[in-house]
């Protein structure tokens, strides 16, 4: 599934792409096609993105709202766009561009008061302006549970998902099992800002690159990573591998139907 920063990047280039100016709108699979003709002919106004929901602002007409899920994926193209291939929910095309989504976990049209709800009911994201730890530490410092599966609560901080999570408790030397009312707030406090930071870095990069500058593979002298899941990392998908920083092989296990990944050696319990 996406995390938070490629939804961010999705954001960023509808408005880019059809931003300004009227968009004609269409569900060539057929499930979203009485929203899809109150949207057509519109101008996207706005784009937005909070955790791992993707907005997208059309005025009077509403705000398309998009979860891609484990499947989703929007494809963008020129024009003219070719006849649809596939289940494509919804395709937007301009004079010079289009783009298709294809199998969301959602695709629906949101009223304003909608969109007020789901930001609501989702956590703070570090990507948004103004968004701070606080309401996800007034969850996190009451709860039994791991931080390892608070930090995948989306109530608790929007936009995290598996690389993020492993990634941020190793560079914090946060032990996973860790419950997350053991968390003292600086603790909590350095988990976000260390979140920024990388959320960030993927949002300009279109990856996940987690690893300081010393432990980079031109700093060590090994061979760069080769995963479709990301760029350079401590310990998402190394199960089994020396840790960069101790050596000892990090660990795996599942944790709420994911892989979860830590070192024992740097983040001891």
């Amino acid at each position: 599934m996406p995390e938070g920063h490629t939804i961010h990047r999705l954001a960023a280039a509808h408005l880019r792409v059809f931003g300004g100016r009227p968009v004609r709108a269409s569900s060539p699979q057929g499930r979203f096609a009485e929203s899809a003709a109150l949207v057509d002919g519109r101008v996207l106004e706005e784009a937005d993105a909070h955790g791992k929901h993707l907005l997208l602002g059309f005025g009077a007409a509403g705000w398309v709202h998009i979860h891609l899920g484990l499947y989703g994926k929007v494809a963008f193209g020129g024009a003219p766009a070719p006849a649809p291939v596939g289940a494509v929910r919804l395709r937007l095309e301009s004079e010079d561009a289009h783009a298709d989504l294809r199998g969301p976990a959602a695709c629906e049209l949101y009223t304003p008061a909608e969109k007020d709800a789901l930001h609501a009911r989702l956590g703070p994201d570090p990507l948004r302006p103004g968004d701070s730890p606080d309401r996800g530490w007034q969850r996190v410092s009451r709860s039994r549970t791991s931080v390892a599966a608070l930090l995948m609560d989306q109530k608790a901080v929007a936009g995290v998902g598996n690389i993020y999570r492993a990634e941020v408790l190793f560079r914090q030397g946060i032990h996973p099992h860790r419950a997350g009312r053991d968390l003292d707030r600086a603790e909590w406090d350095a988990l976000w800002d260390d979140l920024v930071l990388l959320m960030r870095d993927g949002v300009a990069a279109g990856r996940i690159d987690t690893v300081r500058p010393e432990h980079t593979p031109e700093a060590m002298g090994r061979p760069p990573r080769l995963d479709g899941h990301g760029g350079e990392v401590y310990v998402y998908r190394r199960a089994g591998q020396p840790c960069l920083v101790c050596g000892q092989p990090v660990r795996t296990e599942t944790l709420a139907a994911r892989n979860l990944f830590w070192c024992p050696g740097c983040q001891r319990r």
